[in-house]
């Protein structure tokens, strides 16, 4: 029997060993290639959602992915309906870096009856969008301001108070096709003042980048948009990523 995924996280930051979480939007899902790339290169954990979903593949998507391989696969949530008891997790995200109460609590509310009967893992998730030079999908559908790519200790503060409030999780995100990442220095400056396991998305399209998030403190790299454009990078940041060695 599988351990939980959140215990796995917390024993692989434990160890100082990075995780690859490739990230699937259901409407661009066309092809199981990127699946069998997945297994191959051991990828840790397949993520499912998007902010809009137009055309309800999100059942058929997820339905796909189980099929062919046994990663976890992690909801990543961009509304409400996006829930699904075929997936082993979802990320509950609050969105700690913004001041829209439906994405602090209000869509949590509604979901929360619909995920008590499920069975899935909840990783309750402190979510903070980091500008990134572009307005983002994500950015545009939570009606908010981002934190400045510049302002390190906003973002620390603003980690340290999810963290108090009893998130298990951070998540840094850049967005989907980020012109720019998360920033290293406030990479370190958030992941030097908590505890928690902290995930770093948007704009990671390189292995060079997965290592300077990896090296800056992240313990999860997402990649999604880039991989859409061209699979093959799964290979080397899996590669860059597993082979990160924390000094």
């Amino acid at each position: 029997m599988r351990q939980p995924i959140y215990t796995s996280i917390l024993k692989n930051k434990k160890q100082g060993k990075k995780l690859f979480a490739v990230l699937i939007d259901p409407d661009k899902f066309e092809s199981t290639d990127i699946i069998s790339l997945c297994e191959s290169e051991k990828v840790d954990f397949i993520m499912v959602g998007g902010s809009i979903i137009t055309n309800g593949s999100f059942e058929h998507c997820i339905q796909s992915i189980k099929k062919q391989t046994k990663i976890p696969i992690i909801i990543f949530p961009g509304n409400n309906l996006q829930i699904n008891k075929s997936a082993d997790a979802i990320l509950l995200l609050s969105l700690i870096s913004g001041r829209n109460a439906d994405m602090l609590i209000g869509n949590h509310v509604l979901a929360a009856p619909k995920l008590k009967s499920s069975n899935l893992e909840i990783l309750p998730t402190g979510y903070m969008i980091i500008e990134s030079g572009k307005q983002t999908t994500a950015l545009y559908m939570s009606n908010t301001n981002p934190i400045p790519y510049d302002k390190d200790d906003i973002a620390m503060a603003t980690a340290m108070a999810g963290e108090m409030l009893g998130q298990k999780l951070i998540y840094l995100d850049a967005g989907s096709g980020a012109l720019n990442c998360v920033s290293e220095t406030m990479i370190h400056k958030v992941s030097v003042n908590i505890k928690l396991p902290l995930i770093v998305g948007g704009g990671i399209n390189s292995p060079e980048k997965a290592v300077i998030a990896c090296k800056a403190g992240a313990d999860m790299i997402v990649v999604g948009n880039a991989i859409e454009k061209e699979k093959k990078l799964i290979k080397s940041i899996s590669k860059a990523i597993h082979t990160f060695k924390t000094q």
